[in-house]
């Protein structure tokens, strides 16, 4: 199978302080990954490697079988930042039309917008359960709802690595587990690799395939399943202070707190 992130020995740091420490992370094609670990973990930093924000310091990342500073094809990656739930909810654009600005780098920006062009903004909205909301101005929906609408802006250019930061700030605590099941739609039946950091590992871990656990090192990656077997000594070693994981509804899973 192949590897859409694959990340070698990778070390960064900010003056003195070293934030990531030889990482070691293959992401195989159509996973669902979930990045979890406590606030200073390097978690955003991480991202902004994996995303050409960042230069790697010593290391090596690859995407899509190619070095990064060689990498070209962006558009096969789609980003939803925190920064998404700050939006400015004045902003005088409908639904569709927010969804729609996402096709501005794929067709260029005086290009003219066609029936097909339509046709995948209603399908991305379709997925994301939000096209009865499509003629709404942004600004009227919730942040969850808002959240969704970002999602389906990043997927309408079809990329095959969707890349989440802390998705589910700004969304009601009641609707967190129908996002996240949500995502696991998205990631089955669009066949679309995702990556997310998470601190909702509890509601989530029945729907990603693999858990990665950072705090500087890299001390966990592995399936889920794996993950679900590491006692409460071993999650605290992994945040630096003693956890509880508690219970779901799901089958399976547990918070930690």
């Amino acid at each position: 199978m192949q590897s859409i992130i694959e990340i070698k020995h990778l070390f960064y740091r900010y003056e003195r302080d070293t934030v990531l420490e030889d990482i070691n992370l293959d992401v195989p094609d159509g996973s669902f990954l979930a990045i979890v670990g406590p606030n200073g973990s390097g978690k955003s930093t991480l991202l902004k490697l994996i995303l050409g924000l960042l230069k790697p310091q010593k290391g090596e990342i690859f995407l899509f079988g190619q070095e990064i500073n060689k990498f070209k094809d962006w558009q096969k990656i789609g980003y939803v930042s925190q920064k998404a739930n700050s939006f400015n909810t004045g902003f005088p654009a409908t639904v569709f039309e927010v969804v729609a600005s996402g096709l501005t780098k794929k067709l260029g920006l005086f290009k003219f917008f066609k029936k097909e062009h339509s046709k995948k903004v209603n399908e991305v909205l379709e997925a994301v359960g939000m096209k009865e909301f499509s003629s709404r101005n942004i600004g009227e929906l919730s942040g969850g709802q808002q959240q969704r609408v970002f999602i389906a802006r990043a997927l309408v250019s079809e990329p095959s690595l969707l890349i989440l930061d802390e998705p589910t700030v700004g969304v009601d605590a009641e609707n967190v587990s129908s996002f996240y099941q949500m995502l696991g739609e998205l990631n089955k039946s669009r066949d679309i690799t995702l990556l997310l950091v998470t601190h909702d590992i509890g509601t989530i871990s029945d729907k990603v395939s693999h858990v990665a656990c950072l705090n500087k090192h890299l001390h966990f990656h592995g399936e889920t399943a794996e993950f679900e077997q590491l006692s409460t000594t071993g999650l605290s070693k992994v945040y630096g202070h003693e956890v509880h994981v508690l219970a779901h509804h799901h089958e399976h899973g547990g918070v930690v707190k």
